[in-house]
């Protein structure tokens, strides 16, 4: 484990169950707002929801660390320690995902229950790992994520007629700080294959997708869902890559499902 470059700036309401959610690239915390505010419930007592910032996104400093998405789970078991959770549902969406992945292999012992939204098991292609090198040196060299922009990114993020989301999520993108992007471009081309992580997960595990995504579509979360011991597949119809924010109320039911699988 690391030390973490920083303390990790974490969103929280509730004071349930402990759900730490983990963001997208290249967002941060606050795409997880329309879940802070609904998943506790009326009473607040349903979940405790925790939504840190990632290692140089939103308000927490990058470091000085090489690359790796192991170093951010190792971040999360320590967020952990600091507010005196020992087991928690540990949920990610896209990059996310591949860190909630990460952390199920390095901490298994603290998983109460795994959410993997959007995102994959398998590791990057040759092609996969080319382009997000690509883009890291791009982004250096102009000091600016500009390029995010200008290749629209929003639009493979998102579902067809997104409307006025796609604003906001490109709102989200220009803010997110060009080191920070490199650094998790080279992170999640290097992260491994973690399929074999998933049959030994004997925790309760919810894998939500949106039917549009077309970065990590569907098959990729049936692959996870069947090697998953004790997993329920959500597929959210007309939503793309970031089911929550695209689809939040479905999004959210299917993780009030997990919790109560959770506390059950």
């Amino acid at each position: 484990m690391t030390d973490l470059p920083t303390e990790l700036s974490v969103r929280e309401s509730g004071t349930g169950t402990p759900l730490v959610l983990l963001h997208a690239f290249p967002l941060a915390a606050s795409m997880w707002s329309a879940q802070l505010d609904a998943l506790p419930g009326l009473t607040g007592d349903e979940a405790r929801v925790l939504a840190p910032d990632q290692r140089g996104f939103g308000g927490t400093e990058l470091g000085t660390d090489d690359p790796s998405l192991d170093l951010v789970a190792d971040d999360l078991a320590l967020l952990l320690d600091a507010a005196g959770i020992e087991r928690a549902v540990i949920g990610g969406l896209s990059m996310g995902g591949y860190v909630a992945l990460a952390f199920a292999r390095r901490h298994p012992g603290r998983l109460a229950g795994l959410l993997l939204a959007d995102t994959k098991a398998t590791a990057d292609t040759d092609a996969a790992r080319a382009n997000r090198e690509r883009i890291a040196a791009a982004v250096l060299a102009r000091d600016s994520v500009r390029l995010l922009a200008e290749e629209r990114m929003e639009d493979a993020l998102l579902g067809p007629g997104s409307g006025p989301l796609a604003e906001r999520v490109r709102a989200m993108i220009a803010q997110a700080p060009p080191q920070a992007v490199a650094w998790a471009q080279r992170a999640m081309a290097a992260r491994p294959d973690s399929s074999d992580v998933l049959p030994g997960v004997a925790v309760p595990a919810a894998v939500i997708v949106g039917e549009q995504d077309g970065i990590t579509p569907p098959a990729e979360a049936r692959l996870m869902a069947d090697a998953l011991p004790a997993a329920e597949l959500t597929v959210i119809p007309g939503s793309g890559h970031l089911s929550a924010l695209e689809a939040p109320e479905a999004f959210n039911a299917a993780v009030r499902r997990l919790l109560a699988r959770v506390a059950g």
